[in-house]
C-alpha cells in the first residue's frame, strides 16, 4: 500500500518530469535534427517541428533505458534521490532550458540536467561519482572537436570539384548504413534487451564466426543504402541530395529521442520501486512530452539553429547531420547524457567553416558556450542551494 504522502509526491514529480520533457523537446531534441535540412530548405519550419515530434517518441520508446539509468543512479553514489531532491532538480533545469527556449539561445540540456542532478545529490549527502564524470567530460569536450571536425572534412569533400558528388553523397549514404546496421532497438532483441541487426544476424546464422557475420552484415547493409541512393540521384541529384538529406534529419531525431527522454526521466527512477511501474510505460510518457515540446515549442529554436549560426546548403547540412547521427547513437549506446544542441551547433559550425566561414555568426557562437558553461554551473547552484533550503524548512 503505497502512502498518500509518498503518491502526491510521486505526481508532482511526474508533472515537473513531464515540463522537463516538453521543455527539451522545444529546445533540444525537437528543435535541432531537422534545423540543417530546414536552413537548406529541404522542409518547412512547421512540418519539420511536427515529424520530429514522432520520431523523437519513437526514439525515447526504444532508445530510452541508458541513458534514463545513468542519469537515474549513476551520478552520485552512496545516495538515493528523495522525491523532494528529484523534484528540485526537474524544476531547476526545466526552468533554464525554458528561458533558452524563450530568449532564442540552445541551452545544453545535458549541461543543465546533470548540473541539476549533482547540485541535489551532493546536497543529499550522495558521494561524486568521479568515474561517470570523467566519462561524461570527455564526451562533452570531444564533441565540437570530433563532430565540428567530421563536419568540416565532409563538407570539404563534397565542395571538391575533383570527387563527383554523385559518388561522394551514395558513400557517406553507405557510411550511415553500416552505423544504423549496429544500431541497437529493443523491439530486436529479447525481453528487456536491445540488439542491433548485425546481432540479429549472428544469432540467426551460429555456424558462421561472429566477427565474420557482423562485417558481413555491415558491408551488405552499407552497400544497400548506398546503391538506393546512388539510384535516386541519377534521375534527378537534387531531389536525391533532399531525401537523403530528410533521412538523416530523421535518424537523428530518432536518436535525439533516445538520448534526451533519459535527461528528463532519470531523476524519476528512485521514485518508481514502490509503484512498479514498467519502463517502457515510462519511456512512453516522456517521449509524449517530448512530442509536446516538438509540437509547440520547437518551430523558434528550429528558425534559430536554421539561420543564425550559419546559411547552410544541402551539401553542408549534410555534411553536419552525419556526425550528429555518429555521436549521438555513441552517447546511446554508453548511456552517456549529451546535449544534442552542442552536437548540432558543432557540426552545424564545423560545416560553415568548410566555405570560408560563409555565414557563420562568430558573436552568436560565443553566447552560445557562455550559456553552455552558464547553465552548467548554475543549474549546479540553483538545486544545491534549493534543496538545502527545502530541507532546512522541512526539517
Amino acid at each position: 500500500m503505497v502512502a498518500g504522502g509518498t503518491l502526491a509526491t510521486f505526481l508532482v514529480a511526474g508533472a515537473a518530469s513531464l515540463f522537463m520533457a516538453w521543455a527539451i523537446g522545444a529546445g533540444s531534441s525537437g528543435s535541432t535534427p531537422f534545423a540543417p535540412a530546414v536552413g537548406a530548405n529541404a522542409i518547412s519550419v512547421m512540418r519539420a517541428g511536427f515529424i520530429v515530434g514522432l520520431l523523437g517518441l519513437a526514439g525515447a520508446v526504444l532508445q530510452g533505458a541508458n541513458v534514463t539509468e545513468a542519469v537515474g543512479r549513476e551520478l552520485i553514489l552512496n545516495a538515493t534521490l528523495s522525491p523532494t531532491a528529484a523534484v528540485v532538480a526537474l524544476i531547476t533545469a526545466a526552468v533554464l532550458v525554458a528561458i533558452g527556449v524563450f530568449a532564442g539561445y540552445p541551452i545544453a540540456t545535458a549541461f543543465t540536467v546533470t548540473g541539476a542532478v549533482v547540485g541535489v545529490g551532493l546536497a543529499l549527502g550522495g558521494d561524486p561519482a568521479w568515474a561517470k564524470y570523467q566519462e561524461i567530460v570527455s564526451l562533452w569536450v570531444a564533441v565540437p572537436f570530433v563532430g565540428g571536425g567530421i563536419a568540416y572534412g565532409t563538407a570539404k569533400t563534397l565542395r571538391d570539384e575533383r570527387v563527383p558528388e554523385s559518388l561522394a553523397v551514395p558513400l557517406l549514404a553507405g557510411l550511415v548504413g553500416a552505423i544504423l546496421a549496429n544500431v541497437r532497438f529493443v523491439v530486436l532483441g529479447p525481453p528487456g534487451e536491445a540488439a542491433s541487426l548485425t546481432g540479429v544476424a549472428a544469432t540467426v546464422l551460429p555456424e558462421f564466426s561472429p566477427l565474420l557475420v557482423y562485417a558481413g552484415a555491415t558491408l551488405a547493409a552499407a552497400a544497400l543504402v548506398a546503391v538506393v541512393l546512388w539510384w535516386d540521384l541519377r534521375g534527378n541529384p537534387e531531389a536525391g541530395q533532399r531525401h537523403f538529406l530528410l533521412a538523416l534529419g530523421g535518424l537523428v531525431a530518432f536518436s535525439a529521442g533516445g538520448s534526451q527522454v533519459g535527461l528528463a526521466l532519470g531523476p524519476l527512477l528512485p521514485l518508481l520501486d514502490p509503484f512498479a511501474v514498467p519502463l517502457v510505460a515510462v519511456l512512453l510518457g516522456g517521449g509524449f512530452g517530448l512530442l509536446l515540446g516538438s509540437w509547440t515549442g520547437a518551430p523558434r529554436m528550429i528558425k534559430a539553429l536554421a539561420q543564425d549560426y550559419s546559411a547552410l546548403g544541402p551539401r553542408r547540412s549534410i555534411a553536419a547531420l552525419i556526425p550528429s547521427f555518429a555521436i549521438a547513437q555513441t552517447a546511446v549506446f554508453f548511456g552517456i547524457p549529451v546535449s544534442f544542441n552542442e552536437i548540432i551547433v558543432s557540426a552545424i559550425i564545423g560545416s560553415g567553416f568548410a566555405a570560408g566561414g560563409s555565414g557563420v555568426s562568430g558573436e552568436k557562437m560565443g553566447y552560445t558556450v557562455l550559456a553552455w558553461i552558464g547553465s552548467l554551473v548554475l543549474a549546479f547552484t540553483l538545486s544545491y542551494g534549493a534543496f538545502t533550503a527545502v530541507d532546512v524548512l522541512l526539517v
